[in-house]
């Protein structure tokens, strides 16, 4: 999901997880995003909940963006299904 933000926007960062080219849910499925300021979060499915399940295989986290730069962020999958996405996006200087 490359785009460009204002502060105070909510994008939403979503992965799908195939096996056989067929939605299937990881064992389980860790989300990491770094802020402009360099900070790392890290949420886990089932134990934070900013980190939901849309449906089999689908999964997003909606951020809240407070600060202007580059973000980027990162979806890992393990056990049965083993895989990883990464991305980025800009947020904008505001000129207010």
């Amino acid at each position: 999901m490359a785009g460009t933000y204002d502060i105070g926007d909510r994008p939403r960062c979503r992965a799908e997880f195939k096996l056989d080219n067929i939605l299937t849910d990881p064992t389980s499925v860790i989300f990491k995003y770094k802020n402009p300021n360099g900070t790392i979060t890290v949420l886990a499915y089932g134990v934070d909940s900013a980190l939901v399940r849309e449906s089999t295989g689908i999964y997003y986290v909606d951020l809240d963006v407070d600060s202007s730069g580059l973000w980027f962020y990162r979806f890992e999958g393990s056990g049965t299904v083993k895989a990883a996405s990464e991305s980025k996006f800009t947020v904008r200087i505001s000129g207010i």
